[in-house]
């Protein structure tokens, strides 16, 4: 059974898609799996595009003094 996405980590949801990338390269899916792998695929892309804009976003809150040291951060509120 396959784990639903909204549950992935990052790394795991990456790994998932590198798999699904070479099985799809390979060519050895017959065709309805391979549109079933690519379906999947697909929503992993969107889920780690998801995580790294919210891992940016947070990046970008952090505060930065005059000199351009982090004096902290404000709240970012991830989707």
């Amino acid at each position: 059974m396959e784990t639903p996405i909204e549950e992935l980590s990052f790394e795991d949801a990456l790994k998932e898609l590198e798999a699904i990338v070479s099985r799809l390269e390979s060519g050895d899916a017959p065709l309805d799996q391979a549109i079933s792998l690519y379906e999947r695929g697909d929503k992993l892309r969107r889920r780690c595009a998801d995580r790294l804009d919210a891992a940016q976003a947070r990046i970008e809150a952090i505060r930065l003094d005059s000199e351009g040291r982090p004096t902290g951060t404000q709240p970012f509120a991830a989707a």
